[in-house]
């Protein structure tokens, strides 16, 4: 689906991305990271990594002379999710693209959020892609896995000795799930996007609503990049209310029916409040200097009946 010459199965979305760096990083190197990444990724490259001699520099996503000023001759591996979460944020994949390979790097893009229905990176030139199978892969929520695509000689050889010595497989119980989730993932993914669209633009005439985060609407800075590079535009939607953490948890509690959780991608409508729970472990100056404020909500929108979620929602945002 994603187009690669070879794709290896792991055991969650992050065993795939620590495969990834076992397998082509080495004491010394460095990656160029996007800041609007999953929490825990900014955990591994700021914790865990440098205790292996890999240091990792973030950059804001969308900045491409900060990516390029970043770059350094021991850099090996830029990194994004595109879109990001939780602000759903855009990177242009074939500039970062040129940028990496005159600079002798890999672009590796997790694909989350979009999922090869929506948005293929390698064709964009991206060489490797990351995904968390917990997510849309699977699209109900029943496990966790991951998966890197890539080519031949990177994944089937370099990637996979890594997971095949040192154990981060997925189970097959597991992967036959992930199967089956992939029979149904272009119409839900579709489907995804359609009703996310029409809840961005109910939260962007809302009064309780500050800011809306989708790329659907005309005001999103990425908006035609992401109408370029996507097939769709996500089916995650985040917005600030004003009132801070108190008032966020205010409006997600009032809710009745959709299912409050940090996960995404599934059938079920999820929300969630990223400061306390995604990016949690990640520092308060990083979360201001990225966006996640105390007042963010995120909201990845399944498959209910559209006003059904509206409804609901509303019960906490018109109080």
């Amino acid at each position: 689906m994603e187009g690669g010459e070879a794709c290896v199965a792991t055991a969650s979305g992050m065993a795939a991305i620590m495969s990834i760096c076992v397998a082509l990083l080495k004491a010394g190197d460095h990656i160029v990271s996007s800041r609007s990444i999953f929490g825990t990724t900014t955990t591994l490259f700021e914790k865990y990594l440098p205790r292996f001699g890999i240091e990792a520099s973030f950059v804001d996503i969308s900045d491409l002379q900060a990516w390029k000023q970043s770059i350094r001759q021991n850099t090996r591996l830029l990194f994004l999710e595109t879109p990001s979460n939780p602000l759903i944020e855009i990177a242009d994949i074939e500039a970062l693209a040129g940028l990496a390979h005159d600079n002798r790097c890999l672009l590796v893009v997790d694909n989350c959020l979009c999922t090869p229905a929506l948005q293929r990176p390698l064709e964009l030139g991206a060489d490797l892609v990351v995904h968390s199978a917990t997510k849309y892969l699977d699209g109900q929520g029943r496990i966790v896995g991951g998966a890197v695509v890539g080519p031949e000689q990177l994944v089937a050889e370099e990637i996979f000795g890594v997971i095949r010595t040192t154990g981060p497989t997925l189970s097959p119980f597991n992967a036959w799930v992930a199967l089956k989730g992939l029979e149904t993932l272009s119409l839900r993914m579709n489907m995804h996007s359609q009703q996310a669209t029409r809840l961005a633009e109910h939260l962007a005439d809302h009064p309780g609503v500050e800011r809306v985060y989708h790329p659907s609407l005309e005001s999103h800075p990425q908006h035609q990049l992401a109408k370029s590079q996507q097939k769709g535009f996500g089916g995650v939607v985040s917005f600030v209310v004003a009132g801070g953490r108190e008032k966020a948890w205010r409006v997600i509690d009032a809710t009745q029916m959709l299912s409050i959780t940090a996960n995404l991608g599934d059938v079920k409508t999820t929300i969630t409040h990223p400061a306390s729970t995604t990016h949690g472990r990640v520092s308060d100056e990083l979360k201001a200097r990225v966006g996640i404020t105390e007042g963010l909500i995120r909201i990845a929108v399944g498959l209910e009946n559209i006003e059904d979620i509206i409804a609901d929602l509303s019960r906490g945002l018109d109080a």
